[in-house]
């Protein structure tokens, strides 16, 4: 069963403090008109530090199962 994993930004609850993007290990995130975003060029590891430090719950990594794989029902 494969999972893909994705990193999520809810701008709307994003309000600028940038703790996520100072610990970030690949410095793959950026803080641009008061708001997070992923910097162009970087590669997000996924490692989901930016999760753990925000305090506003507004950076996060989600799984998803991959659409390739899902649940058949034999009979």
């Amino acid at each position: 069963m494969g999972m893909t994993k994705e990193l999520i930004i809810n701008s709307a609850w994003c309000k600028g403090c940038g703790i996520c993007a100072a610990f970030c290990p690949k410095g793959a995130l950026e803080i641009v008109n008061e708001k997070v975003r992923r910097k162009e060029g970087t590669d997000c590891i996924l490692c989901g530090m930016c999760e753990l430090r925000c305090p506003d719950y507004a950076i996060y990594i989600e799984s998803k199962r991959e659409e390739s794989e899902q649940w058949v029902k034999s009979y």
